[in-house]
């Protein structure tokens, strides 16, 4: 484990990597409060459950709608002018209290423009996946604390104040983020106008299947960590559930980012696809917590490493000039995917109890290792386009050879 803290604190020395980290992270913790922090003001303003629900979904298709689309922005305009703007005015969405629309759909894709900026920062592909690897475990660490950090303040102000903050951090990151110097300089490789996008890449297009179908496997995982809670004595029993399961995930994340890889990465994604496939099925066991908590942690140890592989391989197989509207295409399909596999989940426990619910979760994984394994002549090195030239202002986009080893 020292070797592994060295080699990221070797990474976050680098110039510019931890600010551009840091602000990222800063900036997307909305993300993570946005659907407690509605539901809670919602409530407070006399809202049932229902209403308040939908309010926080329809923030969720926002979102989702969203990042596509300002990711294609950023491709054509740069970071700055469309991740400022587009910060304001998500945070005027929160802070008018009822524009969650307007809050979803400007979300920044912060995700995408950190990817977009590692190669520039990093310098080499080992490096490049080492960080998406600490980008993904950091994100487990995200999650757990947003809704945290939003009881937090709703304890300590009101539920419209926890809207208003959710809202002032995300452009406090993304400030943090437009005005470092990699962000300020870095330009889309040029390229050919498309209507798809990045949607034209048959791989990207696969990806993005795959990726619906963990999303799917991870929505369900929440609802069905809830029925379990309630089904195991209530309280907390819910929270350790899932906490379990992001430790897992994070400790995968740095363990999978502290080795050097050889081989392509499509190659080794269809392997972790495997490996998060069969750590599914065991939930639905639902044994009692001692044993629970070891099986939640597993389910999530091959989350971030296939998480980290896919960021690699979308930025092999996306078009040249789309690579933040691509990742935000990931973005867009794990979200949706969490979406309808938290509600397939929240219908199969109702029904079929909690073992049901996670049934679902483990459907979804294999879904996901399916996709994958049935296409790979599309996910092969030899339909990847050649490395982009610098742009006018001698950045470069993220690309690499397929030679190089990761």
């Amino acid at each position: 484990m020292a070797g592994q803290t060295a080699g990221y604190g070797d990474l976050l020395r680098t110039r510019h990597a931890a600010r551009l980290l840091g602000g990222t992270l800063l900036g997307r913790l909305p993300n993570a409060m946005a659907a407690l922090a509605i539901v809670l003001f919602a409530r407070s303003e006399g809202a049932g459950y229902g209403l308040a629900g939908a309010l926080s979904a329809i923030y969720g298709a926002a979102v989702a709608i969203g990042q596509p689309l300002l990711g294609r922005a950023v491709d054509r305009r740069g970071q700055p002018r469309v991740m400022t703007a587009a910060a304001l005015l998500a945070a005027a969405g929160f802070a008018l209290l009822a524009a969650v629309v307007l809050a979803g759909v400007a979300t920044p894709p912060l995700e995408g423009g950190l990817r977009a900026l590692w190669a520039s920062v990093l310098g080499d592909e080992e490096r490049v996946q080492k960080a998406y690897a600490l980008d993904a475990a950091a994100q487990e660490v995200l999650f757990t604390l947003g809704p945290l950090l939003v009881t937090v303040i709703v304890s300590a102000a009101s539920q419209s104040f926890a809207l208003i903050v959710t809202g002032a951090l995300g452009v406090a990151g993304t400030l943090v983020v437009v005005t470092s110097r990699p962000s300020r300089q870095w330009r889309a490789a040029p390229h050919e106008a498309h209507w798809l996008g990045a949607l034209r890449s048959p791989g990207l297009a696969v990806l993005l299947g795959a990726f619906f179908f963990v999303g799917i496997a991870l929505g369900a995982v929440s609802l069905a960590a809830v029925a379990y809670g309630d089904a195991h004595g209530g309280g907390p029993v819910a929270a350790y559930v899932l906490a379990a399961n992001g430790a897992g995930a994070l400790v995968g994340g740095l363990t999978y980012g502290a080795r050097v890889w050889s081989g392509a990465p499509e190659r080794r994604l269809r392997l972790l696809s495997v490996g998060l496939a069969l750590c599914f099925p065991p939930l639905a066991l639902v044994p009692g917590l001692p044993w629970m908590l070891p099986l939640a942690a597993l389910a999530g140890l091959f989350l971030a490493p296939a998480l980290a592989c896919g960021f690699l391989v979308v930025d092999r197989h996306a078009p040249a000039g789309t690579v933040t509207e691509a990742f935000s295409w990931v973005v867009t399909s794990i979200g949706v995917g969490a979406a309808l596999g938290t509600a397939a989940a929240g219908v199969a426990a109702q029904h079929g109890g909690t073992a049901a619910g996670f049934t679902v979760a483990g459907a979804g994984g294999a879904v996901a290792m399916l996709v994958l394994l049935c296409t790979g002549r599309i996910l092969t090195p030899s339909n990847l386009r050649s490395p982009s030239e610098k742009d006018r202002n001698g950045a470069v986009e993220p690309r690499f050879s397929t030679t190089h080893q990761a």
